[in-house]
């Protein structure tokens, strides 16, 4: 399952399942991921799980290199793929002034406004991964139409909840941060909540995603 373990640095090592981004590479990730969670290996600090690799860090003080690669190599895997994920419904108003780049993305890809929200909205999308910022979701996989790079000039400052698409995958903004993907529309819906202690993220790896259009006046009522 795992291609290769490899140092990465003095105290942390990298899983490397393969340099293919796809769901089934990323089901892999994910139930190796929960396995080393449920193990506790003695002097692990973190693990961190992205696309087709999986990053862990350890105490030099508890253990080493050599120790967490043989206990890895030979952990006993148990079955967490069959468990059910959870499948989130995400409201998304793409009001003029939330589409920062739609009109943009309209001569990019050469398909009108309707057809992109069209094929947006009707589609479902897979969590890879969480990142960049505190609860950040990675979905994909964006239909092939309406796959695009980054901005070249990324923007200081994209809003909080923003949607943006970028090459195979969307996201939600879940601060306001730097970012150079092509903003679609904005969600009032909290993504990550900092003040629920015990499950801050909503969307996390193996959860499936659908976005739904909601009007600017749905919007602005939501958190009311």
């Amino acid at each position: 399952m795992i291609k290769n373990i490899t140092n990465l640095g003095d105290a942390a090592l990298y899983c490397d399942f393969g340099s293919e981004v796809n769901k089934e590479i990323n089901l892999k990730v994910i139930n190796y991921f929960k396995n080393l969670i449920n193990n506790k290996i003695e002097g692990i600090t973190n693990i961190v799980p992205s696309y087709n690799k999986i990053i862990i860090t350890f105490d030099l003080s508890v253990t080493n290199f050599a120790k967490i690669k043989d206990k890895i190599q030979n952990i006993k895997l148990k079955d967490f793929e069959d468990e059910k994920n959870k499948k989130i419904k995400i409201p998304v108003c793409c009001d003029q002034k939330f589409v920062l780049d739609l009109n943009r993305l309209e001569e990019k890809i050469n398909i009108s406004v309707k057809q992109i929200l069209e094929n947006f909205f009707e589609n479902e999308y897979f969590c890879y991964m969480t990142g960049f910022v505190a609860g950040m979701p990675f979905l994909g996989d964006l239909d092939k139409k309406l796959r695009t790079k980054r901005l070249e000039t990324p923007r200081v400052r994209v809003p909080k909840g923003s949607v943006g698409l970028t090459e195979q995958f969307c996201n939600i903004y879940t601060f306001e941060s730097p970012g150079g993907w092509n903003i679609i529309g904005n969600t009032p819906k909290k993504v990550f909540d900092k003040s629920n202690t015990l499950k801050p993220v909503l969307i996390n790896p193996g959860d499936t995603v659908n976005f739904y259009q909601i009007t600017k006046e749905e919007y602005d009522k939501w958190n009311e």
